[in-house]
């Protein structure tokens, strides 16, 4: 259905609208730019909250849609529409986005007007991934955010920013260009029962649950590994995720921010969206293995963690030991640990940004990362102290706050599957209150071991109203998760119903079989209409 509102585009364009105004402004005019920029992503996300208001809970399938032909000839359509999935991580986009901004407020002091601008559109194309519904649109989209977060890293990185950069976009293009293939694979699967083929995930979506495309099993193993490679270097699962470290540590602390609160998500959104309900027979087949790199990845990540002299390194590491948490969750193909995964993720982007939040504060005030050069920092820095403990309690799952409430109901609904994975996942949990407390021992307790940190600031206004809302949604998110959860029930449960599809065996010839009449089940455009369904579901 067509929502004549074009709430998603202009959710979606806005910033890169706003782009196009800093355009016009002079770039000597610092103030202007900031302030227009900052309005722009402060209106974007007003309106990303008008979609809870069209937002149905008891209603399965995208919602909002909006629907034009885009290029003829191949079928490719701009197809946009929302669900539980993609719901709250385009809110988490728009909110961190103009946090983003702030926190580079008074440290951004060259190419200042660039800075925004590729702020603005990297937001165009994170917000673009969620929501884009055509795989082609979703390709371009998944691209364009590359380019501003590579120039965000490279230009206004530190010291190897140049490498850092240039990993991070190795890294990545090698899991599109695989991804790329597999679209055009599954494009050229679709021929035989939409007329000159189809890009729309819906329309595929419905003719592999009604049997009318059928995948040999290793067409579907092929399938399935081009695009899990590409989000499993996203996330980063392990041993993916070499490029996380040095993309962390070199990028600005906005960089950071959106690419811990946002990028690393869109690797897991990926495994739920496409893998797991395009590829069923092949996500099952291979679960234990995907699990067992998880699992490594939660113990790894924080045991490395546990080792580093610099607060940044250990930031990013935590990372990789919490998306292992995502990772187990979602291929646990369990109700509640899909619950979890997809609330972790919300949770990991309001955490682990806010940590990096407080550790370019710090870097600002000393410009230094490494653990060593501070200690006890609460005696001069006590409001920030206190922010940075909260954080880190949110981080390391404690009770009553967000943390907690992603990792349990993980680990409860993973149990249920397989209880040496629970155990075995549960270890990180234990860890990470091991790296994070010790890491503000370090940070902010005992005396004062430099001088020159006796005279820090603490927080400026401008720092406490980045911090509060934050620290507040926290809180919110560990004691008011039914909000959250009752929106993303019904996406998690209809992604364990995807999955019951048949397990094809290996077919003896050809790559699919097309059930008799169903050459023309759908239409050329590819759009997923009414009439389309009961026809399918005729079939």
């Amino acid at each position: 259905m067509t929502n004549e509102s074009y709430l998603l585009s202009v959710v979606t364009f806005l910033p890169l609208l706003g782009s196009l105004g800093l355009l016009a402004l002079r770039g000597d005019d610092h103030v202007w730019i900031r302030r227009l920029a900052l309005a722009t992503a402060v209106a974007n996300f007003v309106l990303s909250l008008l979609m809870l208001r069209g937002f149905r809970t008891d209603a399965p399938g995208y919602q909002l849609e909006e629907f034009r032909r885009w290029i003829s000839s191949p079928g490719i359509n701009y197809h946009m529409g929302v669900d539980g999935l993609s719901l709250w991580l385009v809110i988490l986009t728009t909110l961190l986005t103009p946090i983003a901004m702030l926190c580079s407020w008074e440290s951004i002091q060259k190419r200042v007007k660039e800075f925004f601008l590729m702020l603005l559109v990297l937001e165009t194309g994170m917000i673009g991934v969620f929501l884009a519904l055509d795989l082609i649109l979703f390709f371009v989209f998944w691209e364009v955010m590359l380019v501003p977060m590579y120039f965000l890293i490279g230009i206004w990185g530190h010291e190897r920013r140049v490498y850092a950069a240039i990993k991070f976009v190795l890294y990545t293009m090698a899991g599109s260009v695989l991804m790329l293939v597999a679209i055009l694979w599954l494009y050229g699967l679709s021929a035989a029962s939409v007329p000159g083929g189809t890009f729309d995930l819906p329309t595929i979506q419905i003719l592999l649950q009604t049997s009318q495309l059928r995948l040999a099993h290793t067409t579907e193993l092929l399938l399935f590994g081009a695009f899990f490679l590409a989000f499993a270097i996203k996330v980063p699962l392990f041993p993916l995720h070499t490029w996380l470290p040095d993309a962390h540590v070199e990028a600005p602390t906005a960089g950071s921010v959106i690419l811990a609160g946002v990028l690393l998500k869109m690797g897991t959104y990926g495994l739920l969206r496409f893998c797991l309900p395009l590829f069923p027979a092949a996500s099952r087949e291979l679960a234990p293995w995907v699990a067992g790199l998880a699992i490594i990845g939660i113990v790894y990540g924080a045991l490395v963690s546990m080792v580093q002299p610099d607060l940044k390194k250990l930031i990013a590491y935590s990372s990789v030991s919490h998306l292992g948490f995502v990772v187990l969750g979602i291929f646990s193909f369990h109700p509640i640990a899909i619950q979890g995964a997809i609330y972790q993720m919300l949770n990991h982007g309001i955490s682990t940004g806010a940590l990096f939040l407080i550790a370019g504060m710090l870097y600002d005030r000393r410009h230094t990362h490494m653990i060593k050069e501070f200690g006890g920092l609460a005696t001069p820095m006590p409001v920030l102290s206190a922010f940075f403990l909260f954080v880190c309690l949110s981080s390391l799952g404690l009770p009553m706050l967000n943390g907690f409430v992603g990792e349990f109901l993980i680990l409860l609904g993973t149990y249920q599957v397989n209880k040496l994975w629970a155990t075995f996942g549960a270890l990180g949990v234990i860890l990470a209150a091991v790296y994070l407390l010790w890491a503000y021992q370090r940070v902010a307790f005992g005396d004062v071991t430099h001088e020159k940190n006796r005279a820090l600031p603490d927080c400026s206004p401008r720092e406490r109203l980045i911090l509060w809302p934050l620290c507040v949604l926290i809180l919110w998110m560990g004691i008011g998760s039914p909000l959250f959860l009752s929106r993303t029930e019904k996406a998690s449960t209809q992604v364990i119903e995807q999955m019951k599809r048949p397990q094809m065996p290996e077919l003896a010839s050809g790559e699919m079989q097309i059930n008799s009449g169903a050459a023309c089940c759908a239409p050329t455009s590819g759009r997923p209409t009414k009439t389309t369904q009961k026809g399918l579901d005729t079939k």
